[in-house]
């Protein structure tokens, strides 16, 4: 571990963080809750807001993919998704919606580094973002994808966005 210079939960605790919050609108599956901390706790991500019946931990599905990162990356429930948004926009985040729309933004063309803190909204496994709170965001953001699909995991998409928009800051 020390070879790795891999960080105590204190030092994650008092390390700087990305400012990036990462929003879950009701999401289903324990497993995409646990892989999205983990995935958050990789790139220092400021926090997760679970939102609607996303589930919360502590829980042994959430910890079996999380690893520990429940305990490093602060994270707060929301019953409503809409509330949480109004809460980030209050502190001065830019909302994305990672959804497929007519008018999104390729995410290869998106740039983090236009942003002082963003927060990224990552929607339900079958129906997406809620339309209410994508009209609360000031844009889409796409993964490009070429195959029939047209679909990724939410654990897998919430993988590519933030590694994007993690590397896009540090250019």
């Amino acid at each position: 571990m020390d070879e790795l210079e891999r960080k105590t939960v204190s030092e994650f605790k008092e390390a700087a963080k990305t400012p990036i919050v990462v929003v879950l609108d009701n999401i289903r599956s324990m497993h995409n809750v646990g892989s999205v901390f983990r995935t958050s706790d990789a790139f220092l991500i400021e926090a997760i807001f679970l939102c609607g019946f996303t589930p919360q931990p502590p829980h042994r599905d959430i910890h079996k993919t999380a690893l520990g990162a429940t305990e490093t990356v602060d994270w707060f429930y929301f019953e409503n998704t809409k509330d949480a948004v109004i809460a980030l926009k209050e502190k001065g985040y830019c909302l994305f919606a990672v959804e497929q729309t007519s008018t999104s933004i390729s995410l290869e063309k998106f740039s983090a580094s236009n942003y002082k803190k963003i927060a990224v909204v990552f929607g339900n496994e079958v129906e997406g973002v809620d339309n209410e709170v994508m009209q609360l965001c000031e844009g889409c953001i796409e993964i490009p994808q070429e195959g029939m699909k047209h679909s990724l995991n939410i654990s897998v998409a919430a993988g590519i966005v933030l590694w994007e928009l993690v590397r896009n800051r540090i250019k």
